[in-house]
């Protein structure tokens, strides 16, 4: 994801940091804790306002969340 160009819509800073993170969904993934969901953030360093945007993932990926879990 490419965000070079980014500018915080709460206090207009440029600096920002990403990372991402795992969710599970609802029904049988809740269950068995498979983690289908991913999602990539991108957060203002200033000011901590943060957004998610949401990733795809394969099926490989989610393969080997339920057998690590």
């Amino acid at each position: 994801m490419e965000h070079r160009n980014w500018r915080c819509p709460k206090c207009q800073s440029s600096e920002f940091e990403t990372d991402q993170f795992a969710a599970t969904g609802g029904g049988l993934t809740k269950f068995f804790n498979i983690q289908n969901k991913k999602f990539t953030t991108v957060s203002c360093t200033k000011c901590t306002y943060t957004e998610i945007y949401k990733t795809d993932t394969s099926a490989l990926s989610n393969v080997l969340d339920f057998l690590g879990s």
